[in-house]
């Protein structure tokens, strides 16, 4: 009733003008319980990255209550509210942004409770102001830090600091696309509660430490595109059995393949791409059931396709084995391979006829195989060059052709000639008859135009 509401109304006022009237005000019943010095340290921290015009305690009065600063989290115990989890950089359009000088104030240490650290995007510039992170202080963090990232920051320099390796709680180290050099720390193995070890878009050098073969709880490792060097010591992978993923590409290991790899039962993706290993295809990669990414592209193993059991890949998605100085011919057995969406065998020097059992696969969306020594002619239905489109390369083959009858389609492979000596179809009427410089008629299907990795 109209009478009920009034009654609420009167009794809301006298409760507001009873809180102004104490002269106390809002604030000393709103704000959340927080200790003063993590508050302090907490504006001092950020202030170091944003700058000196940032002044917390006018802004965020209550950081952890009613005025929350985006990018701080805050967890409540032991009667408190405690800074949790501090994210730096352009994330989302209010962050913390950092600016041209900004620096770690050693306030930053202070915030005894802090689970995760996050700098992204934060040092632009390796010439203007480089910055390093310090060797000192993180001992602070040894019983709280579980995630440490730094990513996209060109103008963090100089090396990893060995310190990093008393974080025993730590469940996730990325300091990726950075500026870093140096080895990483040859203690990195006492991160025992590791599960995600990204060094990837870096400049480190020296060998993989062996101490990192002793991290039983890692699920991803990626150390791509730095300029890792040396052979990879067989005994790394004997107590990894839950790894997932594991990226070593781009860098400049060499050797044999380790057949030790194939003890990694549970991995799903496996990038060895672009390095300087020379043997050991076959031993080092059968048996891995689990595996739905294999790219091994960029390294001159040589050797053949015919001796490996395909059919020991039952989950394979994509086969990365482009540039690797192959020989032989695509066996059939190939067509084992029943998951397999991507296939790339381009810039071999594989031979022989192409089978035509490769369209029976019911899942492939790409076929490369383009600069090799392929013969005879393309045995492909309308509808697999329908299917594939320009994601099928053929080019390259000098002694490689296609049916004339394909030249009534508006599909026809890209790069190939027609055969010679064969007579074109009577029946067909308005044929094209395209050369090798014809243009192809791009397929309705999405394209695929490369190998895509979402792990990091």
């Amino acid at each position: 009733s109209v009478g009920c509401k009034v009654q609420v109304l009167v009794l809301f006022f006298i409760l507001v003008f009873d809180v102004w009237g104490s002269g106390e005000g809002v604030s000393s019943i709103s704000i959340a319980p927080m200790e003063k010095n993590e508050r302090e340290a907490l504006y001092l921290a950020i202030q170091g990255f944003a700058g000196n015009w940032w002044n917390g305690s006018d802004l965020y009065p209550d950081p952890c209550g009613w005025t929350p600063i985006q990018g701080v989290s805050c967890d409540y115990f032991y009667g408190f509210w405690h800074i949790t989890s501090l994210t730096i950089g352009p994330m989302y359009d209010n962050s913390l942004n950092c600016t041209q000088n900004a620096t770690f104030n050693p306030q930053l240490y202070e915030l005894r409770y802090l689970k995760s650290l996050f700098f992204f995007n934060c040092f632009l510039s390796p010439y203007q102001n480089p910055i390093t992170i310090e060797n000192s202080n993180w001992e602070n963090f040894a019983n709280t830090l579980e995630s440490l990232e730094f990513r996209s920051n060109p103008g963090l320099i100089g090396t990893i600091p060995t310190t990093l390796t008393c974080l025993k709680n730590l469940q996730s180290l990325v300091l990726l696309d950075n500026g870093l050099t140096g080895k990483l720390p040859a203690n990195i193995g006492n991160l025992i509660k590791l599960r995600r070890l990204v060094t990837a878009g870096n400049r480190l050098v020296g060998q993989i430490p062996a101490s990192i073969g002793g991290m039983s709880e890692l699920l991803i490792i990626d150390l791509s595109r730095n300029g890792l060097y040396g052979s990879i010591l067989p005994s790394i992978f004997g107590n990894l059995t839950s790894l997932l993923k594991l990226d070593l590409s781009k860098n400049m290991l060499q050797g044999n393949l380790p057949r030790e790899i194939v003890m990694l039962k549970n991995l799903t993706l496996l990038d060895l791409s672009w390095n300087k290993f020379s043997s050991g295809l076959t031993n080092s990669v059968e048996g891995m059931i689990s595996l739905k990414e294999l790219i091994l592209s960029g390294n001159p193993v040589g050797g053949d396709l015919m001796s490996i059991e395909w059919k020991s890949f039952p989950n394979l998605e994509i086969l990365e084995f482009s540039n690797m100085g192959l020989v032989g011919n695509i066996p059939n057995s190939m067509t084992d391979l029943r998951n397999l969406k991507f296939l790339g065998l381009d810039n071999n020097s594989l031979t022989g006829e192409i089978p035509p059992r490769l369209e029976e696969l019911p899942s492939l969306h790409a076929l490369r195989i383009r600069g090799n020594n392929f013969t005879g002619k393309l045995q492909f239905s309308k509808g697999f060059y329908e299917k594939l489109g320009r994601r099928f390369e053929a080019w390259n083959n000098p002694n490689l052709c296609y049916s004339l009858e394909m030249n009534s389609s508006d599909y026809v492979p890209y790069g190939v000639k027609p055969c010679e000596n064969e007579e074109e179809p009577k029946e067909e009427t308005g044929a094209r008859i395209c050369n090798q410089d014809s243009h192809f008629v791009t397929s309705r299907v999405p394209s695929i135009s490369g190998v895509s990795l979402i792990w990091k």
